[in-house]
């Protein structure tokens, strides 16, 4: 899923887009270009085959990280990955975002990923995509049974939960105490918890994560953590256990830090 809803080293900036190397790799080096279906079409009729992933640079586009619950998931499945990329932050709800993003991919929401003359948007289908590229990974568990569970759980979380989405919303900057708000998600928030300890108990007990080891459901599950401790949402001991390891990540808290050196602050109405 892009953001619609609100949900490093050097910056230039770029008609309202931020370019940040990727941190830990050092500059990388790309050429921005708009999204042209013409040629992608004419990429994909020339070769069926994937694209070689050190050959071409990636390139995340991400909304505000201090915001954008969708941009965080693929960047922790890239920098998980090892991947090498370099990142375009778009801030958020300015005048000229809906056509600084349509410049790079043709939902008009963050994230997307360019890879050579490929653009792929959507969190999940990013996620999807870095597991292609990047196979040694294991961003998914490696036994069938426990891969489909990860993949209904973490799509689970794609396409669910409107009133946490709605209520609380992903500001790292802040905490608030908003009782109200977190009654409005209570039934949200129970099934997230009842995901997490049940993973936890059946799939977990070789690691932090749900399923042991880092996988794309804990990319997708990694912005509600952040939620819950924006919230002050009371949880129980093997969900805030897995909180604890998410924070504990060093591209997560790398993450934090960007948010919190960004300039741009976004104004909540009812806040």
């Amino acid at each position: 899923m892009v953001d619609h809803e609100i949900s490093s080293s050097a910056v230039a900036v770029v008609q309202g887009a931020a370019i940040v190397p990727s941190p830990s790799w050092g500059f990388a080096v790309f050429h921005q270009q708009p999204y042209s279906p013409v040629l992608l079409s004419a990429t994909v009729k020339q070769s069926r085959s994937m694209p070689d992933a050190n050959a071409m640079p990636l390139t995340l586009v991400l909304g505000n990280k201090a915001y954008s619950s969708w941009s965080l998931r693929p960047w922790l499945a890239l920098r998980q990955a090892g991947a090498d990329f370099a990142e375009i932050v778009v801030p958020l709800r300015e005048p000229d975002t809906k056509a600084t993003l349509l410049s790079h991919a043709p939902s008009g929401k963050a994230p997307s990923l360019r890879h050579g003359d490929l653009v792929i948007w959507d969190s999940l289908a990013i996620c999807e995509y870095v597991n292609e590229l990047f196979p040694a990974a294991q961003l998914w568990p490696a036994a069938a049974g426990v891969r489909a569970v990860a993949r209904s759980v973490a799509a689970e979380m794609h396409s669910g939960f409107p009133d946490l989405r709605k209520n609380l919303f992903m500001d790292l900057r802040s905490r608030y105490d908003r009782p109200d708000r977190v009654a409005a998600a209570q039934t949200d928030i129970d099934r997230v918890l009842a995901i997490w300890t049940d993973c936890r108990a059946r799939f977990g007990t070789d690691g932090p994560f749900l399923f042991g080891d880092f996988t794309i459901a804990d990319a997708m599950f990694a912005p509600v953590a952040t939620r819950f401790r924006t919230w002050n949402v009371p949880v129980d001991p093997v969900s805030a256990a897995y909180i604890d390891a998410i924070y504990a990540l060093a591209p997560m808290q790398a993450w934090l830090a960007a948010a919190q050196a960004e300039p741009w602050v976004i104004q909540f109405e009812g806040m």
